[in-house]
């Protein structure tokens, strides 16, 4: 292989790309824009996708990708892939690195990064590049590489410089303690909270998971979250605030673990993370806050699910 070269995508890449992502995932990627070389181009040419290459001089052998929203001042470090001939070369950390640059010479404030757990590899050239782990998302994605269970992702985020992102300044519980300061070691904290900018509830479903966003817990929406079916895989994301250790114990309370934090998409607030119904599975995570995080959902998952099997058991004699 000859030497590689990093450049920024051209309209010519496109068919090159888009059979690497698909050499790589498979018929199952979670962006349906790979299959389409047209797609990838428009997305390039409007701005909304960044691309950058690794080439030797036949073929395209790695691409990464900032995904941009108009309205907001953070991107998505995505559509990564490099191709086994060329993997063990640091690849995806200087096409990483690359993206770094761009994104500061757009004026963007931040990046976030989903975090691939069948291997730790994305894990750790993330880590390379300034990012941080914060929050686990259980169950999230159709994977080929990790059927017939979904793909679960670890959460990193990455402030440009000049910028920040603090957390709220509150006592955290016991249970959490050790990564909410490791956080707030990272990002800093403040006395005030950002403003919510999204509605005050949404629901949507993504496969068998159903994903609820909350802008503030009261105990009648609890009822109606105790009422949804015992079966469902739940993600919920809730608004950071001020009320997080009482939110904490009534979300527990109803079966959900905590599963650590992420960037709200529209302000410099926070969403807290909690999960009901994980699948079971063994994973090795780079960052032990992310392992501690997985750990208790598998044990929580086990315990409730062994506490049903006894009540069906009851309600059978």
């Amino acid at each position: 292989m000859s030497r590689l070269i990093f450049r920024r995508y051209q309209p010519s890449d496109a068919q090159a790309v888009s059979q690497l992502l698909r050499e790589i995932y498979g018929d199952h990627y979670g962006r349906p824009d790979i299959y389409l070389p047209a797609m990838i181009s428009q997305h390039n040419a409007e701005g909304r996708w960044q691309s950058v290459v690794a080439v030797d001089d036949k073929r395209v052998l790695g691409h990464a990708a900032l995904c941009l929203d108009a309205t907001s001042l953070t991107a998505e470090m995505a559509l990564m892939a490099v191709h086994p001939a060329a993997q063990g070369k640091r690849v995806a950390t200087l096409l990483g690195s690359q993206l770094i640059e761009l994104s500061e010479s757009l004026k963007l404030e931040s990046l976030s990064i989903k975090q691939v757990t069948h291997h730790p590899y994305t894990q750790r050239m993330a880590e390379k590049i300034g990012f941080h782990s914060t929050g686990l998302l259980p169950d999230y994605i159709a994977s080929p590489l990790t059927e017939p269970l979904r793909e679960t992702m670890v959460m990193g985020y990455h402030i440009n410089e000049g910028h920040e992102r603090p957390l709220p300044n509150i006592p955290w519980p016991d249970s959490c303690r050790a990564l909410m300061q490791h956080l707030c070691s990272v990002f800093g904290t403040h006395q005030g909270m950002a403003p919510c900018v999204h509605p005050p509830m949404q629901i949507e479903q993504h496969h068998e998971r159903f994903e609820i966003l909350i802008q503030r817990l009261n105990n009648h929406l609890l009822d109606e979250i105790r009422l949804l079916p015992r079966h469902w895989l739940i993600s919920v994301k809730l608004e950071l605030s001020w009320h997080f250790a009482e939110d904490l114990h009534n979300l527990s309370a109803l079966g959900f673990t905590f599963t650590g934090l992420m960037p709200t998409h529209y302000s410099k607030g926070w969403l807290a993370l909690f999960h009901r119904g994980a699948q079971s599975r063994h994973l090795t995570l780079h960052c032990p806050h992310m392992q501690h995080l997985h750990d208790d959902l598998q044990q929580n998952a086990s315990t409730q699910s062994s506490a049903e099997a006894l009540n069906r058991a009851r309600s059978a004699a």
